[in-house]
């Protein structure tokens, strides 16, 4: 066990490290003057000062800061971050989340390099009598690429987004060829030899070969049904039907990571699954992170955007102090969220 704590925790540090250099690496390409790059929080246990940056390894390893020249208020420095131009302070905000969403598809990419195949979801078989099987339906073999808009990635999400008695438009690909169905409306049915009605399909999968391009794109596939359930579980948050409690922090994911290496049946096994989760946490800390929330970089991309907006329309520049007030309440806010869930983390802990 103790083992795959320490992994979790590496992987954290690797985490926080990636997200922090992506902006470090922007502000730098941009020449925006970093005061310090730091990984991990807390007393630092090694700094060493190249040119104008301090780089510093802290003793906390959950957490880090890229601190650049006013990049919380005004600043006279022509190289402070606060004095760039929109599009340049735009892409050191987003470049954190940008290279914790490209580990996660690196991650993902490397874990299917030795598929032999590519599921898609497809319809195996029909119930004797279904309406729905003509050449102007479906057919046994087509693969369901998307219903509504919505890509289908498994045959879960064929019965997550189907709709009874509603007009919705499917994406088919048949013998190679792709097939789209516009308004088509769909009702169960009863079936002889069943008691419940059903739409009258059976569902399986058919397989891509292993190219390089379907290698490529069941990847990018997966990380995107990674993004899709941070979404959803965001929805549920907000919708009641999750609470606050069922989060968990940096202690809960690293506890779970450690129980899903310590429940494999084999070393490979406890190495795959936890890259595959690892996958999923940082393209999870990537779609958090870009929220609309004070002290979160899409929160600073919001205000950037809203101060941007005003100031082209009022031609007057906006003071950053008010920003640098609204963020620290974020923060504090931000982490009295963060000690709630820390605090809820032990407490599953050490009822077991």
């Amino acid at each position: 066990m103790i083992v795959y704590i320490i992994i979790a925790v590496l992987f954290f540090g690797i985490l926080v490290g990636i997200h922090e250099f992506g902006h470090f690496a922007v502000a730098k390409l941009c020449g925006i003057r970093v005061e310090e790059f730091a990984i991990g929080m807390g007393p630092a246990i090694f700094k060493k000062q190249k040119g104008e940056t301090l780089y510093s390894l802290r003793c906390i390893p959950f957490g880090g800061y890229c601190a650049m020249t006013g990049e919380d208020g005004e600043s006279e420095d022509p190289r402070a971050f606060v004095n760039q131009k929109v599009w340049k302070r735009l892409l050191v905000l987003v470049a954190g989340a940008f290279m914790n969403f490209l580990l996660g598809f690196v991650i993902v990419f490397v874990l299917y390099s030795g598929a032999s195949g590519y599921a898609v979801p497809a319809i195996a078989s029909f119930m004797d009598g279904c309406p729905y099987e003509s050449e102007e339906a479906f057919l046994p073999g087509d693969w369901i690429i998307s219903i509504d808009g919505h890509r289908i990635y498994s045959t879960g999400d064929v019965s997550q987004f189907l709709r009874e008695n509603t007009p919705q438009d499917f994406v088919l690909v048949r013998d190679g060829q792709k097939v789209v169905l516009r308004d088509f409306r769909m009702e169960k049915l009863a079936y002889e030899g069943s008691e419940e009605k059903y739409f009258g399909f059976r569902l399986g999968y058919d397989y891509k070969e292993p190219t390089f391009a379907n290698h490529l794109q069941a990847s990018w596939d997966q990380t995107m049904e990674f993004v899709r359930l941070v979404w959803m579980s965001l929805k549920q948050l907000l919708s009641g039907e999750a609470k606050v409690t069922d989060l968990s922090g940096p202690v809960g994911i690293v506890d779970m990571m450690a129980e899903t290496g310590e429940n494999a049946e084999s070393a490979a096994d406890a190495a795959f699954n936890i890259a595959y989760l690892g996958a999923f946490i940082a393209v999870n800390l990537a779609v958090m992170n870009m929220l609309p929330i004070p002290a979160l970089d899409g929160g600073r991309v919001f205000f950037l955007l809203v101060a941007w907006v005003i100031e082209s329309l009022t031609h007057k520049k906006l003071d950053p102090k008010y920003e640098g007030y609204i963020h620290g309440a974020g923060m504090i806010l931000l982490l009295g969220l963060m000690g709630f869930v820390l605090l809820n983390d032990i407490v599953k802990l050490v009822r077991g």
